[in-house]
């Protein structure tokens, strides 16, 4: 029988604000807000889950700002330990700790007169919180190891998918900072709240990975769509661009089906618990199963069970040709 296949929509008419792409009403009242924000030089605290485009909307507020022309830096504070994170905000001088060979200029000298945003901003450790205050406060701030403190002028955008009451409530983080950051909280809406947007995005994500030489998708099966309709996206944005990728990756020929949707998307694993990635699973066993037969690829196509020039697709979308 033949399955029930939906075409791609002839005019999605997606809205691009600053590479933040959408048809939803609820992110043209978003962006209204982030127009008027900009204007000023307050500090902004993004609220929302994650993968919902925190940096994204940094960005762009930095974009609508008159700071557009000066720098925009970025950091994830939860990727650094406390020394390495007050160096890479600060900077330090020749000699201020082992390996510290040269002076080196931090975020805030590098955001000098542009915007700062800090992601994560609530696994800052406590005791580099006091330092992040008085720069914000004051302007100014001591690179490690110096004697001499340093000017500045930084917009700060910060993020996080905490809630900083609760950190402050715990004792994880200062209340007077808590304050300083967010002079204007923004709470960016989930996708699955985002009213046809995951639809949209959905063949948006599809028409870019139609030119990368990987496959071209005409059709989506109904099933498909209704598993993709139905399933509340708790990685938000960034876990359905994730989806459209591994459909690229694992399936073949024009039409996406069931088959080519996540093990999530499929039901095989709850939403929200992290499951392994393609890297660390179909890369690993095809680096396997090609050491196995020394690099003999019609060899591991037959233990993969899948045809050659499918394992040559694989290979180059997971970087290995």
């Amino acid at each position: 029988m033949a399955r029930d296949v939906l075409p791609r929509p002839p005019d999605l008419r997606l809205r691009d604000f600053h590479g933040i792409y959408t048809i939803a009403p609820e992110m043209e009242e978003l962006f209204g807000t982030l127009r008027r924000v900009a204007r000023a030089s307050c500090t902004v605290l993004l609220g929302g889950e994650t993968g919902t485009g925190k940096e994204l909307v940094a960005r762009a507020i930095h974009a609508e700002s008159p700071r557009k022309k000066s720098p925009f830096q970025a950091v994830n504070c939860a990727t650094f330990s406390p020394t390495l994170l007050e160096s890479e905000l600060f900077g330090h001088v020749r000699g201020a700790f082992t390996g510290a060979v040269r002076d080196r200029d931090g975020l805030f000298a590098l955001a000098d007169r542009g915007t700062l945003f800090l992601d994560e901003v609530a696994e800052i450790p406590l005791e580099l919180q006091g330092k992040l205050l008085r720069v914000m406060q004051e302007k100014n701030f001591m690179p490690v190891g110096a004697t001499r403190p340093v000017t500045v002028d930084v917009r700060v955008i910060s993020a996080t998918n905490k809630g900083l009451a609760r950190e402050v409530a715990e004792g994880r983080f200062r209340e007077d900072l808590s304050y300083r950051m967010r002079v204007v909280p923004l709470f960016l809406p989930p996708l699955r709240e985002r009213r046809g947007d995951i639809e949209a995005l959905f063949w948006h994500f599809i028409e870019r990975m139609n030119h990368g030489g990987l496959r071209r998708i005409e059709g989506v099966t109904r099933a498909a769509m209704d598993a993709i309709r139905s399933y509340p996206w708790p990685g938000n944005v960034r876990e359905l661009r994730s989806a459209v990728e591994y459909a690229f990756v694992v399936g073949e020929g024009p039409l996406l089906d069931v088959e080519d949707l996540t093990p999530e998307l499929r039901g095989q694993t709850p939403p929200g618990v992290p499951s392994l990635s393609l890297a660390d699973t179909e890369r690993e066993r095809m680096l396997r199963v090609l050491a196995k037969h020394k690099g003999r690829k019609a060899a591991a196509a037959a233990e993969l069970g899948i045809s050659r020039s499918t394992l040559w697709r694989r290979l180059y979308a997971y970087h290995l040709r």
